[in-house]
């Protein structure tokens, strides 16, 4: 697998090295921790009792695309510590496939981050149109995102080594992808920042962060998404400068940190069970358990505890 800059694809013989061989322990730890989490998610889904309809929704999305991401881990595995033994096809489908689960795993996290926010802060609720909306939206995006990886991922041979990877006719298409990639990232980042800090500000003198449990848990999910998300991200900024200065040096330290970072990216999709699935209904109990607030108060910073604490 590769993402724009970077791959994760064969990086040596069968004499593994050990850029390759650390790479691919990461990723079995993915799918190991990854795969069980997500499933226990989508089955436990009827134990979201407390939720808002849209949250349910946003939840189950966000357990499919990092599914879906994750199940084709064996396969790049393999790639690492071998190569590449499958069609071209096959290689542009299942890049493809893992580019549009992350999107959508990206998109789907920055969509529970915002609709907490206006929830809380706007008090404006979701209804069933809004929601359908919202989930055809995220696809649609990610997959218009993810057509690059189908236009440009190629078989490429080297030192009978065959791995599946982008093929750029100039630095202008590999740059153009990379900025794209990056802005997209950084754009989703600043997003969910924004949205739970305001969100924090607003409720801070209300029952829902009154609690420490809920505080750290939203901190936990800032800290989490921006530290598996932006070392990727500012590698990708780092490759863009190498483009533009015709530096091979950084290029290839790029190539090489491209690698490390988006094997972290994948942990993101098992982290996000433990952060925004198994967490909710205790934290939702918590809240429950706190004293009631004055009328208005509460009708002002928790319209919605079913969504609010949601988390």
């Amino acid at each position: 697998m590769q993402y724009a800059g970077g791959s994760l694809e064969a990086v040596s013989p069968p004499s593994w090295n050990l850029r390759g061989l650390v790479t691919a322990v990461v990723l079995s730890l993915c799918f190991i921790l990854g795969v069980p989490g997500n499933i226990a998610v989508i089955l436990l889904k009827p134990k979201w009792q407390k939720m808002s309809s849209l949250s349910r929704s946003l939840m189950l999305n966000l357990a499919i695309s990092d599914l879906l991401c994750l199940l084709t881990l064996p396969l790049w595995i393999y790639t690492l510590l071998h190569s590449w033994t499958f069609s071209v096809g096959t290689c542009k489908l299942l890049a493809t496939l893992v580019y549009c689960s992350v999107y959508c795993s990206m998109l789907t996290v920055t969509a529970v981050s915002v609709q907490r926010y206006v929830v809380v802060v706007h008090r404006k609720v979701f209804n069933q149109v809004h929601k359908s909306l919202l989930l055809v939206l995220l696809w649609v995006v990610s997959v218009i995102l993810s057509i690059p990886s189908l236009v440009f991922r190629q078989l490429k041979t080297d030192q009978k080594l065959t791995r599946c990877q982008p093929e750029y006719s100039s630095d202008a298409e590999k740059a153009v992808v990379l900025l794209t990639e990056t802005l997209m990232g950084f754009a989703c980042l600043s997003l969910v920042a924004f949205a739970y800090i305001r969100l924090h500000k607003k409720v801070s003198q209300g029952a829902f962060f009154n609690n420490r449990q809920t505080t750290r848990l939203v901190t936990s999910i800032i800290v989490c998404f921006f530290v598996l998300w932006v070392p990727y991200y500012t590698i990708n900024v780092l490759g863009l400068a190498a483009i533009c200065l015709r530096n091979n040096f950084l290029l290839n330290v790029c190539k090489i940190m491209w690698n490390i970072t988006g094997s972290l990216s994948f942990l993101n999709s098992c982290i996000n069970p433990l952060l925004y699935a198994f967490t909710s209904e205790k934290v939702c109990i918590v809240c429950q358990k706190k004293e009631p607030l004055e009328q208005d108060s509460r009708n002002l910073r928790t319209p919605d505890f079913s969504t609010t604490s949601v988390l």
